[in-house]
């Protein structure tokens, strides 16, 4: 099974709805067998490298609401957050424009280390007012994962993974998502926002049994068992006509 997350690094409920979505998998019977990719998102593309402000003020001018509705706001997720173990201070937060570390993660995903990338920027992002458009900060994170500094240096130097970047964007515009969070299992099925872990539980398992249902290719309803498997592999001449035995017998 495959699932795709898009999100953004500046976003506070996809660092919720990735604790969320880490406690469902790992209660999920068919864990091993889960591949997570994580894809490229943007909630502002037009914030400069820095912005020089406070997340109260860019989000104040961003979005024309008050101060004070945005602390309110703060103080919701800041609660949310604590619920799933993350220690949120917006206070600390350095706004900064996600492309250049958004590159950064395509570069960690060809070592590997792509999942673990995202972890350090989001905590670092919003529990220790990290710079996350910061190549120095990039070129550290990248090192305690075992990517070479210099590397990294050159590869941000450069423009290499931007049209990873914009692909994955514009790839998930094509799939109708307006907002992130945002899960897309085996390209069936769509999860948006930071839902509970129930609601992600029961995702993943529609989605595996759904997965692994046996679709017969040939008989009816009342045929099963070898002529169904006979059916399913193209052996018509073993059973003629549909012919199938069952518990009472056979036809």
């Amino acid at each position: 099974m495959k699932i795709e997350i898009w999100s953004d690094i500046a976003c506070p409920w996809c660092y919720i709805g990735k604790r969320r979505f880490e406690t469902a998998l790992e209660g999920f019977a068919h864990k091993d067998d889960v591949d997570v990719e994580w894809r490229s998102f943007q909630l502002d593309p037009t914030l400069p490298d820095q912005y020089d402000g406070t997340e109260t003020e860019y989000l104040s001018q961003a979005k024309g609401m008050p101060a004070d509705q945005v602390r309110q706001m703060f103080d919701h997720v800041t609660q949310q957050a604590a619920g799933e173990g993350l220690n949120y201070d917006f206070d600390s937060i350095v706004v900064a424009n996600s492309f250049t570390a958004h590159r950064f993660l395509h570069l960690a995903k060809t070592h590997g280390v792509m999942s673990e990338a995202k972890e350090a920027l989001l905590s670092g992002h919003f529990e220790h007012g990290r710079n996350i458009g910061d190549v120095d900060y990039l070129a550290e994170v990248g090192q305690t994962l075992g990517i070479d500094t210099d590397e990294t240096r050159r590869i941000l130097a450069s423009d290499e993974y931007s049209a990873e970047v914009k692909s994955d964007i514009a790839e998930a515009r094509a799939l109708g998502a307006n907002g992130v969070p945002f899960f897309v299992i085996d390209r069936k099925y769509g999860i948006s926002g930071a839902q509970p872990p129930e609601a992600f539980t029961q995702a993943l398992d529609t989605a595996w049994d759904e997965s692994h249902k046996l679709t017969v290719l040939a008989g009816g309803p009342g045929e099963s068992g070898a002529a169904a498997g006979a059916a399913a592999e193209g052996s018509s001449d073993s059973y003629p006509d549909g012919a199938v035995c069952g518990p009472d017998g056979c036809s």
